[in-house]
């Protein structure tokens, strides 16, 4: 059964997810990569918004690896940025 800090993190993470989509969508610059690092952004924020005083429950010492799969992402998305950016001489691939 899901407790009550549990669903207040769910609730967070979505409507954080659900402002990025729309402010997205309204500035007219809506792509998966951005919607990715802010929604990431929204996750490191929510968790520890809701991170409890005294003891950490189980589910949220998982969070760990979802944080850490996201920073991979996000390395991901920066290094593809990169080359993009620079000379097509510069990068050997």
């Amino acid at each position: 059964m899901a407790t009550r800090r549990r669903m207040q993190f769910v609730r967070g993470q979505v409507a954080w997810m659900v402002a990025t989509v729309l402010a997205l969508s309204l500035l007219g610059s809506l792509s998966y990569e951005l919607f990715f690092v802010c929604s990431l952004i929204g996750l490191l924020i929510v968790t520890e918004l809701t991170a409890p005083f005294n003891v950490t429950p189980e589910w949220r010492s998982r969070l760990k690896w979802l944080i850490l799969a996201g920073l991979a992402g996000f390395a991901y998305v920066v290094v593809r940025r990169i080359v993009e950016i620079l000379p097509p001489e510069v990068v050997p691939w």
